[in-house]
């Protein structure tokens, strides 16, 4: 069994920065993809980005160029970094793994809140 669990969320302000952790911990053998999807009041969950294990990234449109994930393969942990943030941001951050314990799985974390406001 494992488990992933994000931090870092919070209130700040448009034009601001958070930077998201997620661990990822247990029975682990390997952790492929791993990821941050967000969802925002009455919408559906969306990939925010994606870093494989051997690092390529793909990020959805709308975070191109301010949002820059990163992963410390050696500490099963995946960064979030998020500039210029503004208000149609404001959303649950989930923290998304492929890992294989006995058999591949894919992993959730609980979330975190992040929201964007004056």
């Amino acid at each position: 069994q494992a488990h992933v669990v994000e931090s870092g969320g919070g209130l700040v302000q448009p034009g601001g920065s958070l930077r998201l952790s997620c661990v990822a911990s247990g029975s682990i053998f390997s952790i492929y993809d791993m990821g941050w999807y967000r969802q925002a009041p009455g919408k559906q969950r969306e990939l925010v980005a994606l870093i494989t294990k051997a690092g390529r990234t793909q990020y959805v449109n709308a975070v191109k160029g301010r949002f820059t994930i990163s992963r410390d393969n050696a500490k099963n942990t995946v960064y979030l970094q998020m500039n210029s943030l503004k208000p149609e941001d404001t959303a649950v951050y989930y923290c998304y793994a492929r890992i294989t314990t006995l058999t591949a799985n894919d992993y959730w974390g609980q979330g975190t809140q992040v929201t964007v406001s004056s």
